[in-house]
């Protein structure tokens, strides 16, 4: 049988079935943050202990409670008007519906505002929203301050402004050109023709239509009874040309040397395009650039080993234990390597005065020597693992070395090799 006031009791799961959805805000005390089901609840809660603590408490300073409770519902409805809405234009009570959907929400009765209406216009007046009321009442947007996105909207209105200059401009300059050739026309005692639309007439309904698109020099070169036959905008653009080519006489070759010399200028939607493709052409350049330099440490990974110790070399011993530390830092040359991750070293002491010890240390305890520009070391690591090398410079920013193979390394003798990080060189005793 199971127990009086377990969990699955059928009262149990009742009271968890009622408690589902919303309940009746006039039995919620937003003090506790309590929610009762029915009015003997709510009068059984507002006669107990915690209520009444809770109740002295919050009388002691109702402003601070107020102001909590209002900042704390100003800040969850802006974030959910952000995050559902954006931008976008929604009404005001409708938006109110969605927020106290959630059974966990923050009530307005306990805040500062109380109504919707007032709440909208605070959220006006302060700028974090656009409102305005309608006959269908009170609609608000969200007003997007984030950095990001106010970059973003001055970029494009840039742009925009850019583009709207340089339509502008260009407008302007055929003004001027054509006023120009109107005058220069009058004082010659010509008159030029106005454009006018004509209607596309056929004679024969199974012809085709064809535009024939004259070259520029034929353009300039062009006699002013050809250019009338065109008839239409074309005409008058092409009479215009010629005229200002008679109004500036020069030759064939001046005028072609001044043409290709003068670049015309880019407009802002061009530059913005050369600016994308040249960073595409980054991106490409960057991804095959990361691409070989992955393939090389592939390479170099592979080549690598776990361990290093090689017989002949200078090690530093690094354990500070070894002996009280007697020997912290002191070097010595490994005589012979045991099971590949460690030597026999016979260690010089820092006291001159004491003979040499040999002693059997791990890789770990000990680190490579680094010689001077110019020394004889040995590759203990990589892909030119065992060869031997003269050292031709220290980088010490990198924490690399440069180093030139000895040619007697068969097929690398006399290579070259830079950035060589210091562990994977050690100095090589002289016998």
């Amino acid at each position: 049988m199971p127990p009086k006031h377990g969990f699955l009791t059928a009262k149990a799961i009742g009271n968890r079935i009622k408690s589902k959805g919303l309940q009746k805000l006039r039995w919620f005390c937003q003090m506790c943050s309590k929610q009762c089901r029915d009015e003997n609840g709510f009068k059984c809660h507002t006669m107990s202990e915690s209520h009444q603590r809770m109740l002295l408490l919050v009388a002691e300073t109702p402003e601070k409670f107020v102001d909590q409770f209002s900042a704390d519902f100003e800040k969850a409805f802006m974030d959910q008007l952000k995050r559902t809405k954006n931008t976008k234009r929604v009404s005001a009570s409708m938006f109110y519906n969605e927020y106290i959907a959630d059974k966990e929400h923050l009530h307005m009765n306990s805040t500062k505002w109380s109504t919707l209406t007032e709440f909208v216009k605070y959220l006006g007046r302060e700028g974090k929203c656009i409102v305005d009321e309608t006959p269908k009442g009170w609609y608000i947007k969200y007003i997007d301050r984030d950095p990001e996105v106010v970059a973003r909207q001055k970029e494009l209105e840039r742009r925009e402004k850019l583009e709207k200059d340089d339509d502008e401009r260009e407008a302007k300059l055929l003004a001027e050109r054509i006023q120009r050739d109107k005058e220069a026309a009058a004082r010659r005692g010509e008159t030029l023709d106005e454009p006018q639309a004509t209607e596309l007439k056929r004679a024969d309904d199974s012809e085709k239509i064809g535009f024939a698109v004259p070259s520029r020099r034929a353009e300039t070169d062009g006699s002013s009874g050809a250019s009338n036959a065109s008839g239409g905008v074309g005409a008058f653009k092409s009479q215009l040309k010629a005229l200002s080519a008679k109004a500036t006489p020069k030759s064939g070759s001046e005028s072609r040397d001044t043409g290709s010399s003068k670049k015309r200028k880019k407009s802002a939607l061009e530059l913005i395009k050369e600016e994308e493709e040249a960073r595409k052409r980054k991106k490409e350049l960057a991804a095959r650039t990361s691409s070989v330099a992955a393939a090389s440490k592939d390479v170099s990974q592979g080549a690598r080993k776990d361990y290093w110790l090689k017989k002949g070399i200078v090690v530093k011993v690094l354990n500070k234990k070894l002996a009280g530390g007697k020997y912290y830092k002191c070097k010595g040359v490994v005589i012979e390597v045991v099971q590949r991750y460690g030597g026999k070293i016979r260690v010089q002491p820092s006291d001159p005065s004491e003979s040499a010890k040999l002693l059997t240390l791990d890789q770990n305890d000990v680190e490579t020597v680094i010689p001077k520009a110019g020394g004889l070391v040995l590759v203990v690591n990589g892909v030119y693992r065992g060869y031997e090398a003269t050292l031709e410079a220290i980088h010490t920013k990198t924490f690399s070395c440069t180093i030139k193979l000895h040619s007697d390394s068969g097929a690398h003798g006399g290579k070259v090799v830079s950035d060589v990080a210091y562990e994977d060189i050690c100095k090589l005793q002289l016998e």
